[in-house]
């Protein structure tokens, strides 16, 4: 009776440390993919079915393709792309948010500050066509997905809500959520927020707010 075939540098414990066999792994960070440890044992001695499967990888080797889908798809770290619109739709986010109000330009009095401002503070309209939806980059739809996700799972408290403000908007100063004890709660931030930062608030989906509680905004 003979024992299962092994491809060439991959028997177990021949000249290995720990999962570094000498003289057959490969150095970097890219690993071959080892297809031996996708069989299952009732077909390990079976040298047709190894020659198979042998053969074909010799022939198509799948090494960079795996290594890619993991890192642009799998890899929610490192996801790119399509990769990232699939994770948001498994944890139910949008990559596109919908803006309450456009830029402001240069304008007059009578347009009203929250459309225009006087001269030294904002652009001349240059003429571009304007949208109120706002596309995330890859890198701000990673945070908000990763947020999500935290959403998701989480118990809904003041400690947790807290957290996730941290998580989306730790970096432009002091925020936090408060009850009010009446139904009510409120979201205090120390610094303005931008468009793209009250639609993440108010329109993602991704802070979660207990059923008949109404919120409010505060900032500067």
């Amino acid at each position: 009776m003979t024992g299962p075939t092994y491809p060439p540098g991959q028997l177990p414990g021949a000249n290995a440390i720990g999962g570094f066999i000498i003289g057959a792994s490969q150095v970097g960070t890219v690993a071959p993919f080892n297809w031996w440890r996708t069989v299952i044992s009732q077909y390990a001695n079976s040298p047709v079915m190894m020659k198979i499967i042998s053969d074909f990888f010799d022939a198509a080797d799948l090494t960079p393709e795996i290594e890619s889908f993991y890192d642009k798809m799998w890899n929610v770290l490192t996801a790119e792309g399509y990769g990232l619109d699939c994770w948001g739709t498994i944890v139910a986010v949008n990559r596109v948010l919908h803006l309450g109000a456009g830029p402001k330009y240069l304008g007059w009095d009578e347009g009203g500050t929250l459309d225009y401002d006087p001269f030294n503070q904002s652009p001349w309209y240059s003429g571009e066509k304007l949208t109120q939806n706002y596309i995330l980059s890859d890198d701000g739809f990673r945070v908000l997905i990763l947020a999500k996700a935290f959403s998701n799972i989480c118990d809904g408290s003041i400690k947790s809500i807290n957290r996730l403000l941290r998580m989306l908007f730790g970096y432009g100063g002091n925020t936090y959520c408060t009850d009010g004890l009446d139904m009510t709660m409120t979201y205090t931030f120390s610094f303005p927020l931008s468009p793209v930062e009250l639609a993440i608030v108010t329109q993602s989906g991704v802070l979660p707010t207990p059923t008949g509680v109404s919120y409010t905004v505060v900032q500067p």
